[in-house]
């Protein structure tokens, strides 16, 4: 391609003038015969930046050489190239650049844009172009050499939405302009492929649950797509626009699903459920997936995958179903397109075990990653440790590991711009994680793209409002090696651009300080780093004493944060007089309530310099005053819980009096909250359903607004206020309070299975089939319940199945024993399985309410389900099955104290 062009050049076929000489002249921009569409939209916006600094530009290819007026060439370079054009123009070699690297070699005018490849012209064109703004003229002289070091770099948008569809699950939603209008808009997709490019992102992933069945039909199976005719075309169109438009840009678009998932028409038409974690590997299923998934590669060509094994299936099949499904299907589709380019397959790590699926599935399908989450579904630290970085770790040294921030469950909804924060996230990224990949969410409101939460007429767009987030990530994806001090100088001057004010330092600090705030919290009183918890909403104090009611997700404080303690552990070291470790939740408490004070003194400092984008400065300056108000919030909270704790121990009323104004200047701190936010936002989490639990349940999109939360936080506090007013009184000595116990009722139901026996759950009796195991204690709660007994080796080989028909709403009441031993059947668990709350069951009703033998204690769920049929299948693992209880009865969670190390908690008092 460039051979003709130095011949001529050489041969002097024609007269290079000095570029750019005094004025600004037409500046030539030649190309090879044939350009790539991505080395084409380079040139073009290269293009577009000249013009707009008044350079009139022509584009040639080398058949069509000029033989005046300025030259600067522009191509894909190896060696012979890059060598006669450092000859021909004397400029000094320069090193070949890697995979999507760019030389820029510029010397009296006179140079070059060589890229290793197509990626690599189109970034040397981005970079030139950028200078070319900034500065408002085309450089004399340049010697540049850059490349990433990230080797996929990539955003995400959910074609998901806040809740469920009507008579559908987590994670179905059929591509349709009903449910995503924004899916069909042409224009706006331009905008934020832009965006990518601009920020050198490499890929974007489409998160649905199961988009096959939208996007292409089956001739064996014409009856599982999920959209009508005209929908279906749409969608054929819309794709196809999508995905060429990305590879001009560079970008892999990698199609994101869950496993194992199948259309809704499909699983009707052969009487299944469209998803069932605990079903085997059916083979009408697996025929169904590797056809769709062949069909899907086949139709739509420079597409990837991202597959979730976890969720939907359980890892007993995970290396089968990846093996013998995916990959054959790929195949097939790769087959079927006629090529033998491997489009990029991402085996997510979440639910399953990596490391036994790569070891199988490299041999037969070489150009695969995997991608685990960074600080699970939040953003916590950038010193990432324990065994969640030690498995990351495992992973770099197989194939390349892509860390993805996921969610960020723990900073929606205000805005995020901890521009040092991230660098220092991405260095971690390398060192702790040894990952080459960023898999970026955005910052919030993932369930309700394009928007965000701000009240605003019209909506405002993340990619507008977010901006700072990901030209951030984008930047140290790129190189996070860059110079901090000249890094804080950039991020101002582009501040100071987009607000018309010489203090874009201040904003920034705003930004800095209160980045900090939301992380430390989280990692240091948090239950879980999953988005069953949004933070900005608070806590209450039995989540604050009692947190292990609540299901502490273990890698929030073995992985997610330095290390420190738990507060509950600070109380209890502080009473024994024993010293504390690492980050305490005291000094947590100090600095983040210092971060909001200096972000709110830098944002109010800003404020008068404003100039442009007034509108949009003024929710940057109620964030941080936001933010304050939360750190304010817990900082008081904290304080008082401390108190409430070291009763615990004391058992002197003086230490809950303590507490009392501490929790009401906690209350006064959420109100201010609750006033900030009333007006300018719609919500404080996008993902609005019963998987989230903390501080409250969010169900039927309930619980959503400080404006909502705020009674609760106020009842909290009149219920201690009346607590303590009857401690006060109460007898010399009674230090506890006199709650009764509910009873729970029984209900009738018609067992279908095969049921030889029961017992009742009483002190005594035998709880499993042929092993001497009986009741030592339990929770009288239970004792009118009617138990029933299963084999031990069975339920460990086989599982336990319940079939049963009701007359009336039930509640079957399952034992779990509190124990990570895969023998036992494990809890619900909605850090790894959406469907874990389908009936209710997530939550512990019954903390330590069965003691056995040499066993561990057991805790009480409770599945709901309606009258009628159901078979209830709990998997692999020693459980208790308890009983059946009215389905109308609630039951307020509590602990009986069975079994329990801990001290006796004090929820009570908060109740």
């Amino acid at each position: 391609m460039m051979t003709r062009l130095f011949m001529l050049l050489l041969a002097g076929s024609f007269f290079i003038q000095e570029i750019y000489a005094q004025g600004k002249q037409t500046v030539w921009l030649v190309t090879g015969t044939h350009t790539a569409p991505r080395e084409q939209y380079g040139l073009a916006q290269l293009s577009k930046a000249l013009r707009t600094a008044g350079y009139p530009v022509r584009t040639v290819n080398s058949g069509r050489m000029p033989t005046t007026d300025n030259i600067l060439l522009v191509g894909i370079t190896d060696d012979a190239f890059n060598k006669k054009s450092q000859q021909f123009f004397q400029l000094p070699a320069m090193k070949r650049p890697g995979k999507e690297g760019f030389n820029i070699n510029i010397k009296d005018h006179k140079g070059l844009i060589g890229g290793r490849d197509a990626s690599g012209v189109l970034y040397g064109c981005l970079e030139l172009a950028e200078r070319v703004r900034s500065t408002g003229v085309l450089p004399a002289r340049l010697s540049y050499m850059d490349q990433p070091e990230m080797v996929l770099r990539g955003t995400c948008i959910g074609i998901q939405k806040t809740t469920y569809l009507p008579g559908r699950t987590v994670y179905e939603y059929p591509y349709t302009p009903d449910q995503f209008p924004w899916f069909y808009d042409k224009t706006l997709w331009i905008q934020y492929l832009d965006m990518l490019a601009a920020n050198r992102m490499n890929s974007l992933y489409l998160w649905n649950g199961h988009p096959f069945a939208s996007l292409v039909r089956l001739k064996d199976y014409p009856y599982a797509v999920e959209v009508d005719s005209a929908t279906f075309r749409k969608n054929e169109d819309m794709y196809r626009f999508l995905t060429e438009e990305a590879d001009k840009r560079g970008i892999w678009v990698i199609q994101m699903f869950y496993n194992i998932i199948v259309s809704k028409p499909f699983a009707e038409k052969n009487g299944l459920l469209t998803q069932d974690r605990k079903r085997p590997i059916l083979p009408i299923i697996a025929d169904y997936t590797r056809k769709s998934i062949a069909a899907f590669v086949a139709k739509y060509p420079n597409v990837g995958l991202l597959v979730t094994l976890g969720e939907a299936m359980e890892d007993e099949h995970d290396v089968e179903w990846f093996t013998k499904t995916i990959i054959p299907g790929v195949k097939d589709g790769l087959k079927e397109l006629g090529t033998t380019t491997l489009p990029p397959i991402v085996l997510r790590g979440h639910d399953t075990n990596p490391q036994e699926v790569m070891k199988a599935a490299l041999p037969l399908y070489p150009n695969l990653y995997t991608e685990n989450k960074y600080n699970g579904e939040a953003l916590t630290t950038y010193t990432p440790r324990g065994p969640w970085a030690a498995m990351h770790r495992e992973l770099s040294k197989v194939t390349i590991d892509i860390d993805n921030v996921h969610i960020l469950a723990n900073l929606e909804p205000f805005r995020y711009g901890a521009t040092r924060f991230i660098q220092k996230s991405v260095q971690a990224m390398h060192t702790a994680h040894g990952a080459n990949g960023l898999h970026l969410y955005p910052q919030a409101s993932y369930w309700d793209w394009p928007y965000t939460a701000d009240n605003a007429t019209p909506r405002l767009l993340q990619v507008d409002r977010d901006w700072i987030w990901y030209q951030a990530w984008a930047r140290y994806a790129w190189n996070c090696h860059r110079d901090r001090n000249a890094e804080d100088i950039y991020w101002g001057k582009l501040l100071d651009k987009k607000f018309g004010t010489g203090t874009g330092g201040d904003i920034l600090a705003a930004y800095e300080q209160s980045g900090e705030i939301a992380p430390k919290l989280l990692r240091r009183f948090g239950i879980t780093n999953g988005n069953r918890q949004t933070l900005t909403l608070g806590m209450f104090m039995s989540q604050l004493i009692n947190p292990y009611k609540w299901r502490v997700w273990p890698d929030l404080y073995d992985s997610d944060g330095p290390e420190g303690e738990m507060l509950i552990n600070y109380a209890a070291k502080e009473w024994q007089h024993q010293p504390h470790t690492g980050e305490t939740p005291v000094r947590v408490i100090a600095e983040v309530t210092q971060h909001g004070a200096r972000a709110v003194a830098a944002v109010d400092h800003a404020a008068a310099s404003v100039r442009d984008n007034k509108e949009e400065f003024t929710r940057i300056k109620n964030d941080m005053h936001c933010y304050q108000a939360l750190a304010q919030f817990f900082n008081a909270k904290v304080q008082a819980a401390l108190w409430v704790l070291r009763y615990q121990y004391s058992h002197q009323l003086s230490d809950l009096e303590k507490a009392l104004p501490l929790l009401e200047e906690s209350v006064q701190h959420y109100q201010k909250l609750a006033t900030l936010t009333a007006n300018t936002y719609l919500y404080a989490n996008s993902m609005q359903t019963q998987q989230r639990k903390v501080p409250i349940g969010g169900d039927n999109g309930h619980n959503k607004t400080w404006v909502e939360l705020l009674p609760h936080y106020q009842k909290e506090l009149q219920n201690f206020k009346h607590h303590l007013d009857s401690l006060q009184h109460a007898p010399a000595g009674n230090t506890t309070a006199s709650t009764a116990k509910p009873v729970l009722r029984p209900a009738t139901v018609t067992l279908v299975s095969p049921v030889t026996a029961s017992y009742q759950p009483v002190a005594g009796e035998a709880v499993f089939t042929g092993k001497d195991l009986h009741i030592q204690a339990i929770d009288p709660a239970l004792n009118k319940l009617q138990g029933i007994p299963f084999t031990w080796q069975q339920q460990q080989e086989t599982g336990t199945t319940l079939q049963f028909r009701s007359t009336q709403p039930v509640k079957v009441v399952v034992g779990f024993f509190d124990s990570k031993d895969k023998h036992y059947l494990q809890e619900p668990n909605l850090e790894t399985d959406a469907g874990a709350d389908d009936h209710g069951q997530a939550a512990i009703r019954i903390s330590h309410a069965v003691l056995l033998p040499s066993l561990p204690a057991v805790n009480v769920h409770t599945y709901y389900f309606e009258a009628g049929a159901h078979t209830l299948v709990l998997g692999k693992g020693n459980c208790l099955v308890l009983g059946f209880m009215d389905g109308t009865q609630d039951i307020t969670t509590y602990d009986g104290g069975l079994g329990a190390d801990n001290v006796k908690s004090l929820d009570w008092l908060f109740e």
